[in-house]
């Protein structure tokens, strides 16, 4: 089938969502123009900054998309195009979409607090602490996963003669391993993401104290963007996947203390535009593609070499394909930043639903590129390569040059580069933002389990350093391949966790919550499905005992949250409603 009838068909329906859906949702809620927000009103310097909505935009989606949009769906083609596209097109509809816009709404009328706090109005002490414990482990998870992909990514390497160049070329750095000359396409995106990070301070600098106009704060972005890579074409870092996550773990110990305003947001701003061209490249490959009658040529649909690779179709197809379609770490990030950003209750309908649509507007784009531009042996070698993890970043990579390639003529080398640098900044930020988050939720469970917590567990670096080594020693001990199943169930769990206290919490308040409970009623038996069957077929026959033991206490956390959001529901409604003015 031709590639525009793909893409044209989910943007139709994305467009038709955010129009009349999220227009519901928002009157569902209850927004008000006039009513202030935390950032607002607990404005801080710090945490609390009311922005501008570009800016904020910028931040929130270059967090939740990191790696999750374009790993998901580059292993979740293996089920079939057909399966993958229906899940991203209605799961960001009608699932992620509506638990990233009541997250964050919900936040915002807390007072900025997470949702874990959210949790405890909804379901009470005992739901805020199975629900933090749960919250804590998902991004232990998160970061484990995302460091273990940074340190594959950044150090990925492709042959010339797969990237379309000879022998003697001078545009891309090569090495030589095992007698092959190969590129060293990683190294480039190594660099840029180091430029772009120690420019961050500077832009802003300039955005908060010398209030420049968004038009050159995006100008300022997209040149510390574009000489970011022209630095990396000059001077690719090559370094081991062990020296990259030492380093990245550093950094994000320090980074994750600073004020949002310093490095967060501005390096946010940068690597957004970056993104913001990578996938503009791509609808215009797909345009000029499906009009010079490129197809999607994987099979539409492919359930028994899926479930040979991951298991059944359901539930892992829903959990493999994650942040395409609904993610539980976007409440987190709602909760933990974004929330305490937002100048404006109505600009919670862009920054939550709409986010959540574009992510899974670029999740149908990286599908579509590799369904439809790189064959699918290549696929298979470079994702699911015998005996080692694979690399599903570099295939999505490799798929968006040939595609740059066939449409515009573009060389192999640099389409390849270009796919790569969507994803790295962004890898990098996802870290930053969750082990930020971390630190939030540590300090909140020591108060909640401890009358007076001792100073120590009060310091940010002590709440930083925790979770920084966690992270750090489930990437090395398990990788990316081991870690993703779990992490996607784990994710989706959340997400329906974070549905069912935000439907308790509508109901307690006296308003309609069917649009949150439909979802977390699947959500929930998806993810406990797949929690149970990973359980039973894989971890405990192969001894794993620490991912084994985490689904068990997984599982039994979310069992508790439920039992305790039914009764909840049920009890008699709040007095005083949090749509209150």
């Amino acid at each position: 089938m031709n590639v525009l009838v793909y893409f044209l068909a989910a943007a139709a329906c994305f467009i038709l969502a955010y129009r009349f859906y999220g227009r519901y949702l928002s009157r569902a809620f209850g927004e008000k123009a006039d009513r202030p927000t935390p950032a607002v009103t607990q404005e801080d310097g710090q945490d609390f900054v009311p922005t501008r909505p570009s800016v904020l935009f910028a931040h929130h989606y270059s967090t939740i998309a990191g790696a999750g949009p374009i790993v998901g769906p580059a292993l979740g083609i293996l089920y079939g195009v057909g399966p993958a596209w229906l899940w991203i097109v209605l799961g960001a509809i009608f699932i992620g979409g509506v638990h990233d816009f009541v997250a964050l709404f919900a936040s915002v009328r807390e007072k900025g607090a997470s949702m874990a706090e959210v949790a405890r109005k909804a379901l009470g002490p005992t739901g805020f602490l199975l629900f933090i414990i749960f919250t804590i482990i998902l991004i232990v998870l998160v970061t484990s996963a995302f460091l273990s992909l940074t340190a594959v990514s950044l150090t990925s390497m492709r042959p010339l003669a797969e990237l379309g160049l000879s022998e003697g070329q001078t545009l891309i750095r090569t090495t030589e391993v095992n007698g092959e000359t190969v590129g060293i396409v990683g190294g480039i995106a190594s660099t840029s993401v180091i430029v772009i990070t120690l420019m961050a301070p500077l832009l802003g600098l300039l955005i908060l104290r010398k209030n420049i106009s968004t038009v050159l704060a995006y100008t300022i972005a997209t040149v510390i963007g574009f000489v970011s890579v022209w630095i990396g074409f000059a001077f690719p870092l090559a370094l081991s996947p062990l020296w990259w996550t030492v380093i990245i773990s550093v950094y994000t110990m320090f980074a994750c203390q600073a004020p949002v305003w310093l490095i967060l947001q501005p390096r946010d701003f940068v690597n957004v535009q970056l993104l913001y061209a990578g996938m503009l490249a791509l609808m215009a490959g797909v345009v000029v593609g499906g009009l010079n009658g490129l197809t999607v040529t994987y099979p539409a649909a492919n359930l028994e070499v899926g479930a040979a690779k991951m298991g059944p179709v359901w539930p892992f197809l829903f959990i493999t394909i994650a942040c395409g379609a609904i993610s539980g770490f976007h409440a987190l990030v709602a909760g933990g930043t974004s929330s305490k950003q937002l100048a404006r209750e109505p600009q919670a309908k862009a920054i939550g639903y709409g986010g959540m649509l574009l992510e899974g507007t670029l999740a149908i784009l990286v599908l579509i590129a590799i369904g439809s531009s790189i064959s699918y042996s290549d696929y298979m070698q470079i994702a699911w390569p015998t005996g080692s993890a694979g690399n599903p970043i570099l295939a999505f990579a490799t798929a968006m040059g040939h595609l740059l390639h066939n449409g515009f003529g573009l060389s192999l080398a640099l389409g390849t580069v270009m796919g790569i640098l969507i994803v790295e900044g962004f890898l990098i930020t996802t870290l930053d933002s969750a082990v930020r988050l971390n630190r939030y939720l540590f300090e909140e469970l020591w108060r909640a389990i401890l009358p007076n917590p001792p100073a120590l567990m009060r310091k940010f670096w002590f709440n930083s350093g925790l979770s920084v080594v966690l992270m750090f020693v489930l990437a090395q001990s398990q990788g990316w391949k081991y870690i993703w199943p779990v992490f996607g169930a784990t994710n989706q769990l959340l997400a329906a966790l974070t549905l069912i206290a935000a439907t308790v919490w509508l109901h307690r308040a006296g308003k309609r919550s069917w649009f949150t409970l439909v979802p977390a009623l699947l959500m929930m038996a998806t993810t406990i499905a797949a929690l149970a069957y990973q359980l039973v077929t894989s971890y405990w026959p192969q001894e794993n005992l620490i991912l084994a033991g985490m689904s068990v206490l997984l599982l039994a956390l979310a069992i508790g949250v439920l039992i305790i959001s039914v009764r909840q529901f049920f009890a008699p409604p709040a007095k005083a409603s949090p749509f209150s003015a």
